[in-house]
């Protein structure tokens, strides 16, 4: 009878990546890292909440096959922290949210087996999006798990006239911004950035607010110098004045002096 081989712990391995590409194209990795940006800086405050992406989940111990990689995945209920990859038995729970960026490439593995594994895992809430509308018909949806299937999330219609879903998990709206895929917060209707968007308005900002302290330089030094021309114009319209009364008064002794003359004549 053969002996069973019999694997410590330690022993098995995890690998942290299969050697392939983070994505297909850029079509695929400006989406992919965007939603990590505006995620992780929307969620910065949060020590309880995990976002990441293009990383192995292993949801069986003991079982390296027993693996996906969301291309985004956020966990509520998990502290944040650096990790080479997400092991189920170590951590508190499964991702509440998974975003994937998918393609026809990618079809039948994102509506099929991730779909499945998702469902099993208890995923709250499962996002596809099709950058170049491959296949997704509209490249955007959201599903929600329903028992032990998902369903779709209701879709309306933002002010842009384009795809807006609620996402009930993360209590943010997904949005199709001219195609590209976009967070804004509900609350505040403003657009969640990226690292990248965020830099860009700081900048934008400080150019702005040195523009603006710089126009009110130059603004106060034109005061000044239309006060020093003031003051000048003041100053000799004073001298002109006073040479002017003075002037004035030496007319008026003259005359004085010119009548008494003629009447000192006269007599």
């Amino acid at each position: 009878m053969a002996t069973p081989l019999v694997y410590l712990a330690d022993e098995i391995v995890y690998p942290d990546s299969d050697g392939r590409p983070v994505a297909e194209s850029d079509f695929q990795l400006t989406p992919l890292i965007y939603a990590l940006d505006a995620l992780k800086a929307y969620f910065q405050s949060r020590e309880d909440v995990y976002v990441a992406g293009d990383m192995f989940l292993y949801y069986e111990e003991g079982n390296p096959k027993a693996a996906v990689a969301p291309d985004v995945f956020v966990v509520l209920g998990a502290p944040k922290g650096d990790r080479h990859s997400y092991k189920l038995w170590q951590e508190p729970k499964a991702p509440d949210f998974v975003l994937e960026i998918t393609s026809k490439s990618t079809r039948s593995e994102d509506q099929g087996v991730k779909r499945g594994v998702y469902a099993f895992l208890g995923v709250r809430e499962y996002w596809q999006y099709d950058p170049t509308s491959d296949y997704l018909k509209p490249p955007l949806k959201g599903l929600r798990l329903v028992g032990e299937n998902y369903e779709s999330l209701p879709a309306g219609i933002a002010e842009g006239g384009e795809l807006s879903i609620h996402s009930e998990v993360l209590n943010l709206d997904i949005r199709l911004e001219k195609g590209s895929l976009r967070f804004y917060d509900p609350a505040t209707g403003r657009k969640l950035l990226s690292y990248q968007e965020i830099e860009q308005a700081r900048q934008q900002a400080e150019q702005a607010r040195q523009q603006a302290e710089q126009a009110r330089l130059q603004a106060e030094q034109d005061r000044r110098q239309a006060e020093q021309v003031r003051q000048e114009t003041e100053q000799r319209l004073q001298q002109e004045a006073a040479a002017r009364q003075s002037l004035e008064a030496r007319l008026a002794e003259l005359e004085a002096q010119l009548r008494r003359r003629q009447g000192e004549g006269s007599e």
